[in-house]
């Protein structure tokens, strides 16, 4: 039930981003990212390091994704 919860939420934010055209694509990048590695998190983490690894995979995504977008800015 958790992880439809949280799918859901991530699929909400990448519709409302999706939404928004005054933004970089290291921005939208970034949210992407951060959402994919969230969700990634989620599915790897078990018992009590589960949350650690939302945020985890949440932070390395983020990053991830700001670094492609930013790459796509450029050109």
């Amino acid at each position: 039930m958790k992880k439809y919860f949280l799918l859901l939420v991530v699929a909400v934010v990448l519709i409302f981003t999706a939404a928004c055209d005054n933004m970089s694509r290291s921005d939208v990048g970034t949210v992407v990212g951060a959402g994919a590695g969230a969700l990634a998190g989620s599915a790897i983490g078990k018992g009590s390091g589960n949350t650690a690894a939302i945020v985890g995979g949440a932070v390395v995504g983020g990053v991830v994704g700001h670094q492609v977008g930013k790459s796509m800015d450029k050109r």
